[in-house]
């Protein structure tokens, strides 16, 4: 039997930071890339969290927090869509959309500023 070396598992580098801060801020503005593509809302948050997680917990937690709220406010869309055959649905979508726009972008801030912030009235599907 020879002598083999372990298999290669690198340690994650820990981040920077202001590295941490930057992909924190990226995580939540990130979403802003559904306004272009309609999907990028949820799907690019998910891809920064799912690369950055392991290399920051303040990363983790902002990616965690990004996802929660665009997975929440997707519904809420999905909701307000469905609303719109009885009237209602108009100014609900308009209302959603103002919320996603400002809460997004106060996260974005916060987590520049090295702060943590937890977005209001999201569902925590992911602990």
């Amino acid at each position: 039997m020879e002598n083999q070396p372990p298999p290669y598992n690198p340690a994650p580098i820990p981040m920077s930071e202001s590295d941490a801060r930057m992909w924190a801020m990226l995580a939540h503005l990130s979403a802003l890339s559904g306004l272009v593509t309609g999907i990028g809302s949820l799907v690019a948050p998910i891809i920064i969290w799912q690369i950055q997680k392991d290399k920051s917990a303040f990363v983790d937690y902002h990616g965690k927090e990004a996802v929660n709220f665009q997975i929440t406010m997707a519904i809420a869309f999905a909701i307000s869509f469905l609303l719109m055959f009885i009237i209602i649905g108009v100014f609900l979508i308009s209302i959603v959309g103002i919320v996603w726009l400002i809460f997004t972008i106060i996260a974005a801030i916060k987590a520049n500023n090295g702060e943590y912030y937890r977005y209001p009235l999201t569902i925590r599907f992911i602990k």
